[in-house]
This record gives C-alpha cells, structure tokens and sequence, in this order.
C-alpha cells in the first residue's frame, strides 16, 4: 500500500475513534435534536461532509458530483417516462449507469488494469497510483439502484436536492455500508418519527456492534496479522491463521453494520439487516443469504435477474451466477485474487445448484427446494442436514477467505501449500504458543457466532412480563459493560483497523 495512502487512513474518523464517541457522535445528536424538523435533513447532510472530509478533504467533491448527477437524472427519467418519451428516458438511465461505473472503474480499476497489461505485454506502462475514495463502491451502488427504480417506477424522483444528497452522504451507512436502497427509506427521508424505543434501541445496537469490532475483531486480527506475516508458516499456524481471519471478518463487518443499523435508528431511520449469523449455515448457497445481504440482495435484483435469473433453463442460470460472482469478485478489490474468490464461490454455488435442483415426484409435487435449505428429499441435501453440512460449508468459507485476504498471488499459493503441507512442517512451538494464548478467546468467538437471538427474547420478555423499568434497567447495564470494555480495549490497543474502508 502507498505509505501515503496508509498516513491517510490513519486520521481517517472511524466509529471506534475516541474523536466520533467523545466529540463528532455528541454534538451531531444535540444539534440534530434541538433543531427543528424541517431542519435534520441539513444537519445530517452537513454532518455526513463533515465526517467524510476528515480524512479525505479532495473526495467530498467526488461525492457531491455523483449526487447532482444522479439527482438531474434521477428527475430527467422520470420526466420523461410520465411524457411518454420511454427512449429519452432509457438514454438517461443508460447515461447514468456509465457515467457512475465509469467514475468507479476510474478510481477503482485504473492501475490494476495498466498492471495487468503491463504483465500481459511487458508495455512498461506508469502506475497512476490513484488514493480510492473511501465508500466509492457504497454509494455508487446506492444511487444506481436509485435511478434504475425510477426508471422502473418503483420509486418517484425525489424533488428535493438536499433530502436526496442527505441519502447518498448519510455517514452512518456512507464507508462500508450497508448498501442502503432508496425505495427502503425515501419516505423517512421525507418524514420520519423519531422516539425514545428507537434512540434507545439503536443505542443498544451501536455499543453491541462496537464491542464485536473492538474486544473481538482487533483481538482475533491481531493474530492473524502476526501469523499471516511469520516466515516459519506451519500447516498448524496456517489453518490457525485462517480461522482467525474468518472470525475477524466477520466481526468486523457486522460489527460496523450494527453500528451502522444502531446510528440510522437513533436518526430515525430504519436499514435493513446485513447479516445473519452466516457461520452457522449449512451450505454454501444459505451462507450468502446470511452474509452482506444488502449486497448479494443489490446483485440480485439489478444483475441476476435482468440477466435472466433461473428463468430460462439451468444452463443460463449457471451462466448468470457466474457473471454475478465475476463482478462481485471485482466489486471487493482490483485484484487477481478478488476475481478468484469470486469465481470459487460461484463454482460452490453452481455446484450447488445442479446437486440442489429441483425434481418432480409421480404426483408432480417438488422432492427438493433447489436452495441448500436441507428441507427436501435427496441424499445430499439429507446429509447437510445434519452437523456435516456445516463443516463442509464451513470449510469452504475459510479456504474462501484465505483466498480474499491474500492480495499477492506468491503469498497465496505460499499459504494454501502451507495449509495443505507442502513445504511447511505439520507445527512447531509457535503455532502452540499462538493456540494456548488465544484458546478462550476462540471459544467466545464461536459462542458469539451463533445465533442467540430466540433466548435474548425470550429472556427479555420474561423480564418485561414482571417488569418493564427491570428490563430496561437490565438493558442500560449490558450496554454500559459493553461500552466500559470497549473504552478500555481501545484504550490499550492500537490495532483498530476497519477492513471494509478499502473496499
């Protein structure tokens, strides 16, 4: 990385910065909440610049352009098709598709295909060495799917620039998301109830989710970190390695989605869920319902289906999944090893696909579900029923991850030898040390991974039942823990890194 780029990144106003908890967060809130209705939209907007600009001033500039642009063409398309005029109205949505995928592809994409022409003809050609503009790949696909469903008429053009700049810039969801679409909360931009179930609940979610960033992500990557860079890799301190990436992936990107959800609802804005407990799956197909749902949920809707979705026979569903997975590989990173783990996972998911597809009985009634759910009839999907299903999906998840995290092509055929022992010694005293040191804090990472949710209610509603004062009382100390432990992690530790800004 260029050591500018990674000097930046250091200043960069992070949700788990004392600058956001102690300084940013406090003030926003009270002028958001003293000014008058009519008001909070330009406070938001106001503020979300402010929190942009903190680390990267020049790229405000970037956003604002992307903003008037899809607002006038947002407004022209649907002008348009309300006069009848259905090609001018295309034009416009086609104009804007290429014009938000060509400022992607510029800041996103331009050294990474110079590289690969220079490794193709040896052209010797100059790096532009462009900084990316943290969220680029956020917000671009927000605005999209606002002009496609304007175009679609699942949506009216939003009239008002600010309400609409407020959408693209919102700085709870505006770094990594999740992606937020319009239709889920163009009317709260235009009118919302704020109320104190909402402020405390969004709260609650907030300390939640920067307690799983701070006390267990930072802690797991950490480890990984040390033994990712180690010369001496093992296939122990490998596999190890591994597995604490795939945890602190995941706590760190759904910590910051429940950030994200908790911060929008102290606004009075509702997102939707970006995941849902993905480690405990039984497939690889449920996975990725479980995992970055805004994003697998955005492909679907404007890729997969317009391609033709699993409408037109399997040989083209297979085809479309592997277009999807291509461009979801790419839409991580500029990198050969994006676009391969892209393609691994839409191999697992056709794979899937042709052991999952649907048959007829005599009766003409379905005998499987086509969706690694295990809720039908064939041997395979009866085997994923049971625990076995979760270890297969589990081990192509952290074979997957190795590849998404190894950027260099030497450092990840050097690591898969190393997993799979070729060249490496089975362990050494190093990979015990790292395995004793960090025993427990596995364990509450797999307990935190599971899906605990059906008990929290139950035992919240146990609490309500006898006393409602007593259940928010019980809740207002859990958070309080929470935040008390995450202070002091951050507090003693400088590794806090937020994986997804790169993306």
């Amino acid at each position: 990385m260029d050591p500018c780029m990674e000097r930046k990144r250091k200043t960069r106003m992070v949700f788990s910065s004392f600058v956001f908890l102690f300084a940013f967060l406090p003030i926003v809130l009270l002028l958001y909440y003293i000014c008058p209705k009519r008001g909070r939209n330009l406070v938001l907007f106001a503020a979300s610049l402010i929190f942009y600009a903190w680390g990267e001033p020049r790229y405000v500039w970037i956003m604002l352009f992307s903003t008037v642009f899809d607002y006038t063409n947002g407004r022209l398309i649907y002008y348009w098709k309300n006069k009848g005029f259905q090609k001018w109205a295309k034009a416009a949505l086609v104009v804007d598709i290429c014009g938000n995928l060509a400022i992607l592809g510029f800041f996103k994409y331009t050294d990474f295909f110079i590289g690969t022409i220079n490794s193709i003809s040896g052209a010797g050609l100059s790096l532009l060495r462009i900084a990316l503009p943290i969220g680029i790949s956020f917000y671009t696909f927000q605005t999209m799917s606002y002009t496609i469903d304007v175009y679609r008429g699942i949506v009216p053009a939003q009239k008002n620039i600010l309400d609409f700049g407020t959408y693209v810039t919102l700085f709870p969801q505006l770094i990594a998301g999740p992606i937020v679409q319009y239709k889920t909360i163009g009317e709260e931009l235009r009118s919302r109830t704020e109320s104190w179930a909402d402020f405390s609940y969004g709260a609650f979610r907030f300390t939640a989710g920067l307690a799983k960033k701070v006390i267990l992500a930072n802690q797991i990557g950490a480890l990984y970190t040390q033994i990712a860079a180690s010369a001496q890799l093992t296939t122990a301190s490998a596999w190890l390695g591994a597995v604490a990436y795939t945890f602190q992936i995941y706590f760190d990107f759904s910590g910051y989605s429940d950030m994200a959800i908790g911060l929008g609802r102290m606004f009075g804005f509702h997102f939707l869920e970006n995941f849902d407990h993905p480690y405990i799956s039984k497939s690889v197909t449920e996975f990725w319902r479980r995992w970055h749902i805004s994003l697998s949920s955005w492909f679907r809707e404007y890729v997969y289906i317009p391609l033709g979705g699993n409408r037109r026979g399997l040989a083209v569903q297979i085809r479309n999944i592997l277009i999807v997975w291509m461009l979801t590989g790419l839409w991580h990173g500029a990198s050969w090893n994006f676009v391969l783990w892209g393609l691994y996972y839409g191999l697992l998911l056709m794979l899937e696909k042709i052991l999952f597809s649907v048959r007829k009985d005599k009766t003409g009634r379905n005998t499987d579900t086509g969706d690694g759910s295990g809720k039908s009839g064939t041997t395979v999907q009866r085997i994923l029923q049971t625990a076995w299903g979760h270890v297969y999906t589990m081990l192509l998840v952290v074979i997957g991850w190795v590849i998404f995290s190894q950027t260099d092509f030497g450092g990840l055929i050097r690591y898969l030898k190393a997993m799979v022992g070729i060249g490496a010694a089975a362990a050494n005293g190093d990979a015990l040390y790292y395995l004793s040191c960090n025993a427990v804090l596995l364990v509450v990472l797999i307990v935190c991974s599971l899906n605990w949710k059906p008990l929290f209610d139950k035992a919240q509603a146990w609490l309500q039942g006898r006393s409602a004062v007593l259940a928010e009382i019980a809740k207002i100390v859990i958070m309080l823990l929470l935040f008390g432990l995450s202070l002091a992690f951050l507090v003693g530790d400088s590794y806090n890194p937020f994986l997804y800004f790169r993306f």
